[in-house]
């Protein structure tokens, strides 16, 4: 009644004004929200600033994209210089949390998010730039691998010697005493397809410092050399130094991040591999990633043990046991002796679909991988017991039926229909596409095509058509394939290049300071949502040499907050317009300074 009296007596007005301001406050507090919100919900951890322009462009506030994700200035602290060769998923500091059956705590085992560091990776005290290939074969920087215990340990037997402020490289190896140039051409007469073409790519299990690897690089193969990181040798370090192509890993648990039927050869001199153990589980893998008709090369033990057993501390009835359990699991996963002389002992993996079928025998050991089992799957997944049989319905999926190389660059793979959405016309599309975009990035960077750039990685690559348009230049690319994207990797063996399957969330397999140039194309627009992008960045830092370069390109929608993030990396930047002045794209282009640590000084 009172609440009536008033409205009769001539206070509605009163009331009138008092909802209007409770609306117009509810109205500003929304807004104000939505705005905090705006800002915190952009950026997890803060950071970004500044517009970075071409050189010499004043009209900054004009070409700013007004929704381009705005960021504070940010400065990262040098890491302490213990840490100058930290690999993050590989760490000899954490080995002991790791079990030590078949070797797991070498495996990838990456720090939690809480202890990952954030900080900038110092070169060695004395670092210089790395000398230049082809030089850099033979020879290298004491000061950049400064390793004396592989020099004492394997000085004998040629591997390296030290001579003044350098390594040097004779091409010996505990196999190939006479030099690595003799053994590869053995090899050779052994398998004739390595003259002609045939075989392309090639993987070499415990490879010591690559000599073998880059000794195939003059006779048109090109080899992934594979050797777990370690506390003394520092094989693949050396190998990526003398500018050869290298990553870190091990058979152990896991598959190797390759796709299934992809290596053209794989090799193993004295690697120490136990091949024969566990079920010859490690031998599995290797038929795994080998192609139909490919070539599996072994020498040291238990090869030609009737002559070498005596060196080898065992007796020759041992020998003769390994050899014997070798040739049985071998012939059982369908593998054949091709040729034999020596040490080297050569057999070639099946194309024969009749002896794959023999696998579904009762009692038969290995047996055929059920339908469950994804031949690619690649990335953190368990080692099986079985046979992972081919599919021989791609008809240029052998050996003996791809195209030989250079022919087989150009040719789109039976494999492309495998992969979702693509085809033999998006495959040439690509193809003209990266060649018209290297022609404008030989524009803007104008190393590219010197030997100032040897070792590249292409950072979330298709069909490799970044690596096929540089071909003929001196230097070798890593295609990298991301664990999330669509698995274009086969694609990318079939043409005769190599790569690896990652995910940018974790640190790369690779030491510090071993990539000249480091390319990407829309990565942080496809993995922003997964990947904290100042993370990537640092571990692009951590992996690029210094007076290295990162050319990025990238949405304009992130590359100012890229630009940003990399000035606290101590990068000097730049941006340029893509090929077709496309205002949605933009190329940023970063250089990596040359600093050292003050902890040295």
């Amino acid at each position: 009644m009172k609440y009536k009296d008033e409205n009769k007596s001539g206070r509605q007005p009163e009331k009138s004004s008092r909802v209007v301001l409770i609306g117009i406050m509810f109205v500003v507090l929304c807004g104000f929200s939505f705005y905090l919100g705006g800002i915190f919900c952009s950026e997890k951890n803060k950071i970004s600033v500044e517009q970075v322009s071409k050189p010499g462009d004043t009209r900054e506030a004009e070409k700013t994209d007004s929704s381009a994700i705005q960021v504070k200035s940010v400065s990262f602290p040098e890491c302490s210089v213990d840490l100058q060769d930290y690999t993050p998923c590989t760490d000899p500091k954490r080995w002991m949390k790791y079990g030590r059956h078949r070797l797991t705590f070498m495996e990838r085992h990456c720090p939690p998010v809480f202890d990952r560091k954030e900080c900038l990776i110092p070169p060695p005290d004395g670092y210089k730039e790395p000398i230049r290939w082809p030089k850099s074969r033979d020879e290298c920087w004491y000061r950049n691998v400064p390793y004396d215990w592989i020099n004492k340990q394997k000085s004998n037997q040629h591997w390296l010697r030290k001579e003044g402020e350098k390594f040097y490289f004779p091409g010996g190896g505990t196999m190939f005493p006479n030099g690595v140039s003799a053994y590869v051409d053995l090899m050779q007469n052994l398998i004739p397809g390595m003259k002609d073409g045939t075989v392309r790519t090639a993987i070499d299990t415990g490879c010591g410092v690559a000599s073998w690897g880059g000794d195939l690089l003059d006779r048109g193969i090109l080899t992934v050399s594979l050797a777990p990181r370690d506390n003394h040798e520092a094989q693949v370090q050396f190998a990526l130094e003398r500018g050869i192509p290298a990553i870190l890993g091990i058979i152990s648990t896991q598959r190797l991040p390759f796709p299934s039927n992809s290596f053209d050869m794989a090799h193993c001199s004295r690697c120490l591999i136990p091949w024969t153990e566990f079920g010859g589980i490690y031998l599995l893998e290797v038929h795994r990633i080998l192609r139909p008709g490919g070539f599996w090369v072994l020498s040291g033990p238990p090869i030609n043990y009737q002559n070498r057993w005596r060196g080898w501390n065992t007796t020759i009835d041992e020998q003769k046991s390994d050899y014997d359990k070798l040739e049985e699991l071998l012939t059982s996963m369908c593998f054949k002796i091709y040729n034999k002389k020596d040490d080297i002992a050569v057999w070639q993996k099946s194309s024969d679909e009749s002896c794959y079928k023999q696998l579904d025998a009762p009692d038969n050991y290995p047996t055929k991988c059920d339908d469950g089992t994804e031949p690619d799957s690649a990335w953190y997944t368990p080692l099986r017991p079985c046979v992972v049989v081919p599919n021989l319905n791609h008809k240029k999926l052998s050996l003996e039926s791809v195209p030989k190389w250079p022919e087989r660059l150009h040719e789109a793979p039976d494999r492309i229909v495998d992969v979702k959405g693509s085809h033999v016309s998006d495959f040439k599309r690509d193809e003209s596409k990266w060649k018209n975009r290297i022609k404008h990035y030989r524009t803007l960077l104008s190393v590219l095509g010197s030997d100032k750039i040897r070792n590249v990685m292409d950072m979330n690559t298709r069909y490799g058509g970044f690596a096929a348009s540089l071909i003929d230049d001196p230097l070798w690319v890593m295609n990298v394939v991301s664990s999330y994207a669509p698995n274009t990797l086969p694609v990318v063996y079939d043409r005769g290049l190599i790569g690896t399957y990652h995910d940018w969330c974790e640190a790369f397999s690779t030491y510090p300071r071993t990539y000249d140039l480091l390319h990407l194309d829309g990565l942080f627009t496809s993995e922003s949502h997964r990947c904290e992008m100042k993370y990537v960045l640092l571990e692009m830092d951590r992996i690029l040499r210094p007076n290295g370069y990162a050319f990025m390109r990238e949405s304009s929608y992130f590359v100012d907050k890229i630009a940003t993030i990399a000035k606290g990396l101590r990068w000097d930047c730049h941006v340029e317009d893509t090929e077709d002045v496309n205002n949605k794209e933009k190329i940023l282009i970063c250089q990596k300074k040359l600093w050292y640590s003050q902890q040295n000084s």
